[in-house]
């Protein structure tokens, strides 16, 4: 399914911390021009028409991942404008926080996307400072910082 990026996209997604709180849950996506190593993207998707942010997150997690989320917080709003392979994208993200029901397996988890296709999961630092992928939307890090002080 091809995505017309010629629209700004309203988004819903997840910080989802495991259990010690040393690590939260992103999808490890494929290799773009951009980033030839992959990069990670946090759990979540697109709010449909009609729909919450809110009540977008919760069921993006429970398609992709078949979960629920526990202690659901609205963290904030970031604005995403990225280029993937050369071409211009642009979401606003709604941003909460949560813990997963159950939590994603330590290897070998994936979520499934809209269109079926199969990303793998993986655990992610908060203290990422030697990871060598990115993250998107890249202002979420600095928005949990500012909601922990």
């Amino acid at each position: 399914m091809s995505i017309d990026r010629r629209r700004i996209r309203v988004k819903a997604m997840l910080v989802a911390p495991n259990t010690g709180g040393t690590a939260h849950a992103v999808s490890l996506n494929a290799p773009t021009l951009e980033n030839p190593r992959g990069y990670h993207r946090l759990i979540g998707g697109s709010v449909e028409f009609g729909e919450t942010h809110r009540a977008a997150v919760k069921r993006e997690v429970s398609e992709e991942l078949s979960a629920a989320i526990c202690n659901l917080r609205y963290l904030g709003v970031v604005e995403n404008i990225f280029q993937i392979d050369g071409e211009t994208g642009h979401e606003i993200v709604f941003v909460y926080t949560g813990h997963l029901d159950p939590e994603p397996a330590v290897m070998d988890a994936t979520l499934t996307e809209s269109d079926g296709s199969v990303v793998p999961v993986v655990w992610r630092r908060f203290d990422d400072s030697d990871e060598q992928l990115p993250i998107y939307p890249a202002e979420v890090m600095r928005l949990l910082e500012t909601s922990a002080e």
